[in-house]
């Protein structure tokens, strides 16, 4: 295999997959169908990068069958795909994300960050303490780490963290020796149909630890000493919590300045006091729990955790500040699922208590509008005021009759808009906003240095 070729090049995880066979001095070429930031990190990097789905765009040196060409794609790639036919066509072997994460793995001491939500922090904060109290490790990262502005970090030994993703159940090419699952909601229906299908999907996963591995699971995920989702676990299990007991929990939560918290932390028999996370809000110190019991379980030196802890700057549109003046602080998140909403929304509240919280929506897939509008609905009255935009379509194609309206309809408080993004800064001008936070998985984030601007002059 001499050259490597990427089908969605610009996801958050196929690029970390692209910046390591750059590292490794392969050449590395592929196709998006947006420029995008990441995508202009990736030119410059070195990978040659088109935006049109055209075969005859492929470089030359990428077109050959045989063993010259490696092709990986995205499971979001529609079948109607011209590229990912002409490889097909071709006689050129194609792998899905997954497989070639799972190829790179296989001889790695692996630990694995699994959940519907919370598993981009947590398996950052966890390299985050492997590099800064352990030995350092390889991390393949669903987000760009505010410490190494990157989502790709390599290291000499054996061992690594990757973000174990759920969708097209993808993490069951993964055999972990620690895994940790933060939360098993309903999400992704268009490939898993329901919720039961989803608890299968992680049962299988856990099931993939080795023998000799252990699960760290998020207590209310547990019944009896098992995980809800299956009957017998044979691995070794520990739970942690937020404020509640558990194998490894947070107690004595207080409130800091500029929505940080300090606490003590209880690590299976040990207790860490005066911890600190330098990333806001409350749900920040429950992803520090998780990632701490997988570093401890890694065999970490607990006397260096603190520190880490308090050094570790967050993840990119995850609870980010953008902008913070007396008038008005504006908070980015990627948040794009209901729980995820409750989570972001309440951090906040809990950042900023007595202050009012402006919220702009951007609905992510039709299809999970569709299947969530209620409890989206329920999630964003959690707000003082609601900006709500139209549905990103990202992969799928519109569904009749789904519409953001479907949502904005059943939110319950009085201040709410609905708008087109084109016109968001318009509707911003007469607002009056002391805490602002865009909110998605879209393209929200292609706003974000345009709202700065915006409201910045107010």
């Amino acid at each position: 295999m001499k050259n490597v070729y990427f089908i969605g090049i610009g996801g958050i995880g196929m690029s970390a997959l692209a910046r390591y066979f750059l590292h490794r001095k392969k050449p590395v070429a592929g196709y998006d169908r947006t420029r995008t930031l990441l995508t202009q990190a990736l030119e410059r990097e070195g990978a040659a990068i088109h935006y049109e789905d055209n075969a005859l765009l492929i470089p030359d040196a990428f077109r050959s069958s045989g063993n010259n060409t490696l092709v990986v794609y995205t499971p979001a790639v529609g079948s109607d795909c011209r590229e990912l036919a002409f490889f097909r066509k071709n006689g050129i072997r194609t792998f899905k994300r997954a497989e070639a994460l799972g190829v790179i793995a296989a001889d790695k001491k692996l630990l694995a960050v699994s959940g519907t939500h919370g598993k981009t922090t947590v398996s950052t904060q966890l390299a985050h303490i492997l590099m800064e109290a352990g030995s350092g490790c390889s991390a393949f990262l669903g987000g760009v780490s505010k410490n190494y502005n990157t989502n790709l970090l390599l290291a000499d030994n054996n061992l690594m963290v990757a973000e174990a993703d759920e969708y097209d159940r993808s993490f069951l090419h993964l055999f972990p020796d620690v895994a940790v699952v933060t939360s098993v909601d309903a999400d992704h229906l268009d490939v898993y149909g329901s919720l039961e299908e989803v608890q299968r999907a992680f049962k299988n996963f856990v099931s993939q630890i080795k023998p000799s591995g252990a699960l760290i699971i998020k207590k209310k995920l547990t019944s009896n000493g098992k995980p809800v989702f299956m009957q017998h676990c044979d691995r070794r299990m520990y739970t942690y919590a937020f404020d509640e007991h558990a194998d490894f929990y947070a107690f004595n939560v207080k409130p800091l300045e500029d929505g940080y918290f300090s606490f003590d932390l209880y690590m299976s028999g040990q207790v860490l006091r005066g911890c600190t996370v330098g990333a806001p809000g409350w749900v920040n110190v429950e992803n520090a729990v998780a990632a701490s019991a997988a570093a401890w379980v890694a065999g970490v030196n607990m006397r260096r955790l603190p520190e880490a802890l308090k050094s570790f700057r967050g993840v990119q549109r995850r609870l980010d500040v953008q902008l913070r003046t007396p008038g008005i602080t504006y908070i980015d998140d990627y948040a794009h699922h209901p729980e995820e909403l409750r989570a972001a929304i309440t951090s906040i509240r809990g950042m900023f208590p007595n202050k009012k919280i402006t919220g702009i929506f951007q609905p992510h897939l039709y299809s999970r509008t569709r299947d969530f509008a209620p409890e989206f609905a329920e999630s964003l009255s959690l707000l003082d005021e609601l900006i709500l935009l139209d549905i990103y379509p990202a992969r799928e194609k519109p569904i009749d009759g789904v519409t953001s309206s479907l949502i904005f309809d059943k939110v319950s408080i009085a201040n709410k808009t609905l708008c087109s993004k084109d016109n968001l800064l318009e509707v911003l001008k007469g607002k009056d906003m002391q805490v602002l936070v865009t909110l998605g998985a879209g393209d929200i984030d292609a706003m974000v240095e345009k709202i700065k601007e915006k409201i910045g002059k107010f």
